[in-house]
């Protein structure tokens, strides 16, 4: 089953980072508020999505990428429109 990591932006610049294994269908649960870590950012807007071959994969390159915590790596990777990451 195929994954997708994707980052989401609010109106205060912050950032949430997430893998799914149905993009679309994830998405609508974010903007109708029934997903608990995102219902307090407010609305949020999909700035970046990468697909992988598994949603395991996709599910370590989040954990990765959330344990690095850094705004600027975040923003590159935005800007770059792909993530180059080691595991």
């Amino acid at each position: 089953m195929k994954g997708f990591v994707y980052i989401l932006k609010n109106e205060l610049g912050r950032y949430y980072v997430g893998s799914t294994s149905n993009l679309e269908r994830r998405l609508h649960q974010h903007k109708s508020g029934t997903t608990h870590s995102t219902k307090r950012m407010g609305s949020m807007e999909l700035v970046f999505s990468q697909e992988y071959e598994t949603i395991k994969l996709a599910r370590q390159i989040e954990f990765k990428l959330k344990r690095l915590k850094r705004k600027d790596f975040i923003e590159k990777i935005i800007k770059e429109g792909y993530i180059k990451i080691k595991l």
